[in-house]
């Protein structure tokens, strides 16, 4: 695509926007309920750890150097035993801590290892299937690769496994491949706030092992969760073939942006060779940092900081419930995200967010980009294919940023303005 300029622009800038959600952060209003910005962060603890290695690099500038100096491409070795541990101990994932922490890798952010994995793994023309509705950080990314993405039903327990199952038949079928790739945030998932319970959790695994798929498991919320939830599937994946297990520190530290996760090696091996050519490396002084938050007050940490979050969920459903019109909403058990759907499939959110939400001070995000741009959906047979359609009449409300008290005035007002236009 030519410019301006007279210089041409790779073809994907022609169809593809900003993210809708980054968008949206430059908005200032009284009642944000958009982007997953933690609203909670124990920054007297990380005030408390800078302090400490303010003093430890005095003494040590030889640590001081290496700490502000470039590192392995795939994270220091203290630091993925760190996270080792901790996947080990917390979420049960099969990993020796001392002699297997090297199958842990860290990006820069999540959302870097699930690019870098599509650019791993996806062709033009290969197939993944994702719940619908899902993230948009994986939808866009898929689809800029030229990644075909079918579409399987949701319901309030998340992915489904038996369209699953059905839409990879289609998918040989229809285009004579096996998918590549099957992607879940099983716990409270973006955008929807649905949990994937353990038999459906077995069944995907199943499912992926049987068709050998690789399996996605994007476990970004695994931390904020405000019950016991169903142990990671990565738990199923005994010798870790099968499973891409992602985690994020920025939801449960705070927003520092190193991702880490758990890959089969080989898998591992070619997503490390591609963000050494996006990145070089993550920071070492953000790891050593972060080192010291997990190994010591995490913890402690956590007990303060869940038990928050689930305060401002109850406030938000409890708005809701009060002031909304006619609809659904899903009733997640952590993560920072509820789902509304309007009974009135003619409502255009992202009209009325423009036209009347922002003007009174009320910011959510539409929908719409959960969807994909282009893809597929299953029939509701599951015997076929049509265009990928997004839902107009749904929005995603945030509840991790805005105090209880902010978030029962924010959605009482928005239930008002809904009910008057509705």
């Amino acid at each position: 695509m030519a410019n301006s300029d007279g210089y041409n622009f790779a073809a994907w800038t022609s169809f593809i926007e900003a993210s809708q959600i980054r968008a949206l952060l430059k908005y200032n209003v009284d009642y944000y309920f958009a982007g997953g910005k933690p609203g909670i962060i124990p920054t007297d603890i990380f005030a408390n750890i800078m302090a400490e290695l303010s003093e430890r690099y005095k003494e040590d500038p030889k640590l001081a150097l290496e700490d502000f100096n470039y590192g392995p491409t795939g994270g220091q070795t203290w630091f993925l035993k760190t996270l080792a541990k901790r996947m080990h101990d917390v979420r049960k994932i099969p990993i020796d801590c001392e002699e297997q922490y090297d199958c842990v890798s860290v990006t820069n952010g999540s959302q870097q290892a699930i690019y870098a994995i599509l650019d791993t793994m996806i062709d033009p023309g290969d197939v993944i299937i994702t719940p619908s509705p899902s993230y948009l950080g994986f939808l866009v990314p898929a689809v800029k690769l030229g990644g075909r993405i079918i579409t399987v039903p949701t319901d309030l327990d998340g992915i489904i496994p038996e369209y699953v199952e059905k839409a990879i038949h289609v998918s040989k079928m229809k285009f004579g491949k096996t998918p590549d790739i099957v992607y879940v945030v099983p716990d409270s998932d973006n955008p929807k706030g649905t949990t994937v319970p353990m038999k459906r959790r077995k069944a995907l695994f199943d499912i992926c092992e049987n068709h050998n798929i690789l399996l996605v498991e994007d476990s970004a919320y695994a931390e904020i969760q405000f019950k016991k939830n169903p142990p990671p599937i990565k738990t199923l994946d005994k010798e870790n073939r099968r499973i891409a297990y992602l985690g994020t520190t920025s939801k449960e530290a705070a927003v520092l942006r190193v991702g880490y996760s758990v890959m089969p090696p080989n898998l591992r091996e070619q997503v490390l060779k591609d963000k050494g050519y996006l990145d070089l490396c993550t920071s070492t002084l953000i790891q050593r940092i972060l080192d010291i938050y997990y190994r010591e007050y995490i913890d402690v940490a956590m007990k303060d900081i869940v038990p928050k979050y689930k305060e401002r969920y109850e406030a938000m459903a409890k708005a809701m419930d009060e002031s909304f019109p006619a609809g659904k909403r899903t009733d997640p058990t952590g993560g920072f995200f509820i789902w509304w759907e309007s009974e009135k499939k003619d409502f255009d959110s992202s009209k009325f967010m423009k036209e009347v939400a922002m003007p009174n001070q009320v910011l959510y995000v539409p929908g719409g980009p959960f969807y994909p741009i282009t893809g597929y959906a299953l029939t509701d047979n599951g015997n076929d294919l049509k265009p990928s359609v997004p839902q107009p009449n749904t929005m995603r409300l945030g509840f991790c940023y805005a105090t209880p008290e902010v978030i029962s005035e924010g959605i009482a007002r928005l239930g008002n303005l809904l009910s008057e236009h509705l």
